[in-house]
């Protein structure tokens, strides 16, 4: 019987975190290093398949799922399942920012309506989504003693403070998702909910198969050039664990040598 109990005590105790938009980025370093941390993991994306995911799976035990962010039906439903299959999360992770092929070096009079509509969507929309079941699990769980019920940490890009000539859908989407952010934060904060946001102000360069650093666009990372997707989960578990005392809102990252 004591056995019994101490068994369900210690799993009561293990954390659950969410990661929303998986890839070999950030969302992959969030995932190793929250597993090493001892939570457990589930990532979510629109293609569960896909090979960094299936690595994830089978050397860290990360619970992978099926979700389209942007879908109402699909969100709540992902957020039903980890909580039945792992718990209830209390780190989510909000790692899409939208963007898509097309939606770039345009200027206002070429943008693509329809283009502009699906970056929104996929990025404000779907943090909106993603934020608004994160907060009602999270409201639903008893506070503890220092009233931190979870943490919802959304990712961003620079456009969410700068408006790139030729990049207004971008902007337009950054933009919503900070917004939303910010409200979330101010709304949320002093119910025990950490809500963070985290522009990265720089190309993001992820180890490749041949150790090096990289980016598919900015080529290859030299002297720490470009941000580097394991020292930023290491700022996302910093943020999580805050004092209430001192919870940041907002952490812009960007590399020593970055133009801003």
């Amino acid at each position: 019987m004591t056995s019994d109990s101490t068994t369900q005590s210690e799993v009561a105790l293990i954390e659950v975190a969410l990661i929303i938009g998986g890839g070999p980025g950030i969302s992959a370093s969030c995932a190793r290093l929250f597993t090493a941390e001892g939570m457990q993991v589930a990532v979510a994306a629109r293609n569960p398949n896909k090979d960094v995911l299936r690595k994830l799976q089978a050397e860290y035990g990360v619970q992978c799922y099926i979700c389209d962010a942007a879908e109402p039906a699909s969100v709540a439903a992902l957020f039903q399942n980890v909580t039945a299959d792992l718990g209830p999360p209390t780190l989510v992770v909000h790692n899409i920012d939208g963007r898509m092929d097309g939606i770039f070096r345009k200027a206002i009079t070429e943008v693509d309506p329809e283009l502009a509509l699906q970056v929104v969507k996929n990025s404000a929309f779907s943090a909106l989504l993603v934020g608004q079941q994160a907060a009602q699990h999270m409201l639903n769980n008893p506070a503890p003693s220092q009233g931190h019920r979870g943490s919802i940490i959304y990712t961003n890009a620079s456009a969410a403070f700068k408006g790139y000539a030729k990049s207004g859908a971008f902007a337009l989407a950054s933009h919503g998702k900070a917004g939303l952010a910010q409200s979330m934060a101010r709304e949320l904060m002093p119910q025990g909910i950490h809500v963070a946001h985290v522009p990265i102000d720089a190309a993001i360069g992820w180890t490749r198969e041949d150790g090096k650093r990289a980016h598919w666009a900015a080529g290859e990372s030299v002297d720490d050039n470009m941000a580097d997707p394991d020292r930023i989960a290491e700022t996302y578990l910093h943020l999580h664990r805050q004092h209430p005392s001192t919870w940041a809102y907002e952490v812009i990252l960007r590399p020593w040598v970055e133009n801003w």
